[in-house]
Parts: structure tokens; C-alpha cells; sequence
């Protein structure tokens, strides 16, 4: 049996996989959505960035989980990719569903250099944390109730994991890995994931929806996570 932790991206919690979950279960496999530090119904706990690496880590080794498919959303690439190389033979399968791909000594911010100041103005205007942004959810497959849903349920992340930058332990290159490319948030591969997988053990799967796939196209995503964590031969 695989067990599947799954770690949602920014100012989303483990409820972001409620549909997903029970589709990797009815396969016979075991589904632990993960709520980071800060975040959700952990809102108002301090947290950088090596907390939300640990958090994934200690997951894992307080259930001692074993074929392990890690799958981070979004911002949690980040940390979820740096928990891939802390869990030894644990790890099955690292899968990075449209998500940043983590580089040493780099941060979330860094990567994204046209929003940086944005990011980093909201951060000191908001008492240290990223608040939801509404608009990130246009054009991405969902319409207003779902957004409205979506939003309900988010909380501000802490703005420290933004800016911190990671720590790799073992180069990404190393790991077998799926990478989910969302083609309604931009069809071209960031520069880190075409080297990624020129360079490493990585296959890039496009779904035709948008950036949050667990609430847009449940069912495909849990499909495509079963392929990766049983991939078929040749």
C-alpha cells in the first residue's frame, strides 16, 4: 500500500484535499492530507521555512510511513521537495503538481521575481503574513462559489516561509518525481522544472485545468498521483 501525504499550496490547509483523498483511498491506499504550520486550524503558529520542511518529516516518521508519494501544491513544493530528500528509502515518489521546485539556498519570493515586492509589501503590511488574494483564482477553471468556498476556508500564510530559502539535503535531480503542469495557469515550464528534468528521474504530465487542480479536476489529479506512484513500465 502507497501512503500519500499531501501538502496544498498557500493560505490552504489539509480540507484542500477533500476530494482527492477519497479517490486515492477506494484504490486501497493510504491518504494523509497535511496542514502546515500557520496555516488553517494551525493559523497563529510561527513558522519559516525549515518548519514547514519538518512538519512534512516528522509526518511521516511519527505515522513511520514506508512507500511514501510526497506531493506538494504550489508553494509547498518548496518544502515538500526538501522533505523528499530527508526521508531516505521512505520516499516512493515526489510529485510537484504546479508547484515551485525547490533550489538551494533560493526562496519562494526569489522565484518569483515580478511579484516580489508585491509579496514582500503584503508581508510587512499585514503583521508578518501573505493574505489570500482573491484574484489569483480567475481564469483558473473555478467559478465564483467555488472561489467564495476556497477563500472561506483560507488563512494568511506566514511570511517568513516565503522569504526563508531553502536547504536541500539531497539534490532534487536524485529523486524519482512527477511534475504537474497546469496548462490554464501558463503552458511553458519554469526554467527549474526543464532542468529538472533534463537533468534528473523527472516526467511532466499536463492536465487542462487550472492551478488548483484538487478542487477543479479532482478525480483526474487522484488518477494522475495513482500513475505516478505505480507508473507503467516502458
Amino acid at each position: 500500500m502507497t501512503e500519500f501525504v499531501l501538502v496544498a499550496g498557500a493560505w490552504l490547509g489539509s480540507s484542500a484535499w477533500d476530494e482527492v483523498v477519497p479517490e486515492l483511498r477506494a484504490a486501497g491506499h493510504g491518504a494523509r492530507p497535511l496542514t502546515l504550520s500557520g496555516l488553517a486550524e494551525r493559523q497563529g503558529e510561527r513558522a519559516g521555512q525549515q518548519t514547514h520542511v519538518r512538519d512534512v518529516v516528522e509526518e511521516v516518521e511519527r505515522l513511520d510511513l514506508r512507500d511514501v508519494v510526497l506531493v506538494g501544491h504550489s508553494y509547498s513544493g518548496i518544502p515538500v521537495g526538501q522533505a523528499a530528500g530527508r526521508i531516505g528509502e521512505r520516499l516512493r515518489h515526489l510529485v510537484f503538481v504546479d508547484s515551485n521546485v525547490p533550489v538551494d539556498g533560493e526562496s519562494f519570493v526569489a522565484q518569483w521575481p515580478e511579484g516580489r515586492p508585491m509579496v514582500e509589501a503584503a508581508i510587512a503590511a499585514n503583521g508578518g503574513t501573505w493574505p489570500p488574494l482573491a484574484e489569483a483564482y480567475a481564469g483558473q477553471g473555478l467559478d465564483e462559489a467555488r472561489v467564495a468556498r476556497i477563500l472561506a476556508d483560507s488563512t494568511p500564510h506566514p511570511g517568513r516561509t516565503l522569504t526563508e530559502p531553502a536547504e536541500l539535503a539531497r539534490p532534487i535531480e536524485e529523486l524519482p518525481t512527477t511534475y504537474v503542469k497546469c496548462l490554464l495557469a501558463g503552458e511553458e515550464l519554469d526554467v527549474r522544472v526543464t532542468q529538472l528534468v533534463a537533468g534528473g528521474d523527472c516526467r511532466v504530465v499536463r492536465m487542462d485545468t487550472g492551478h488548483w487542480p484538487m478542487f477543479s479536476s479532482p478525480r483526474e489529479l487522484a488518477r494522475i498521483l495513482l500513475e505516478a506512484a505505480d507508473p507503467t513500465p516502458g
